[in-house]
């Protein structure tokens, strides 16, 4: 029976996190989009994890779902400050993690700063940050806007997200690292995860899927847990 926590990050706020428990030898921690949270898919991947022998846990970052803040204050920084207190919550000494979109982003500056984190896979991650320079040019002229998820954005996240270099993260990365991306991405072009894995060191898949787009269908979706399973 999965089971639910709250836990405690900066500035007192709070996120709420969901473990679905296996024998507590290999943990999967999943990072969700920038606009969804745990519920969905995420809870269909962490049963399937729990059946391949992880324990797994979803969370919603700061802003969105069960947790604590405003979205308009979630940046980079901390979603990565959420997923620290996650896996400190749950005392890891080793994990992998799980990205989807802006979570694969999350994910690969989490691992490029987190020695604990030992396997990394991604769908579809946004990783060439230019994708945002229209909005980010609209948030600078109007001060904020309303992201196609139905969130209000502003200045915080663009300010945020032009401190970070994905390029210098991914040198950074000593964890293996999988992509699978649809060919036919046209909301987070797949030529960002093949620019990425070019400044991985380690072990690297990149994992393109011909007729898929950013949300990928069930017969993707399955590709891409076959993937994920072998990969870790």
């Amino acid at each position: 029976m999965p089971t639910h926590h709250r836990i405690h990050v900066a500035g007192g706020e709070s996120v709420a996190a969901v473990h679905h428990a296996a024998d507590r030898k290999r943990w999967l921690l999943f990072c969700h989009g920038f606009g969804s949270d745990k519920e969905g898919s995420y809870e269909r991947r962490c049963e399937r994890a729990v059946a391949a022998g992880f324990d797994a846990v979803r969370f919603d970052f700061r802003g969105v779902g069960e947790s604590d803040g405003e979205f308009p204050a979630a940046t980079l920084t901390t979603r990565l400050a959420d997923i620290r207190a996650v896996a400190d919550h749950f005392a890891l000494d080793a994990f992998a993690v799980f990205g989807s979109s802006f979570g694969g982003l999350v994910a690969l500056h989490a691992a490029a700063r987190d020695d604990r984190i030992e396997s990394v896979v991604c769908r579809s991650p946004v990783t060439d940050l230019s994708v945002y320079d229209e909005r980010a040019l609209q948030v600078r002229e109007e001060g904020s806007i309303d992201h196609p998820s139905g969130h209000t954005v502003d200045e915080r996240l663009f300010d945020d997200l032009d401190t970070y270099d994905t390029a210098v993260a991914a040198e950074r990365i000593d964890a293996p690292v999988a992509v699978v991306h649809g060919a036919n991405d046209e909301v987070v072009p797949p030529s960002g995860s093949f620019e990425t894995a070019a400044h991985l060191d380690g072990e690297v898949l990149v994992r393109q899927v011909a007729g898929e787009g950013h949300v990928f269908s069930a017969e993707a979706e399955d590709l891409l847990w076959e993937t994920t399973l072998d990969w870790l």
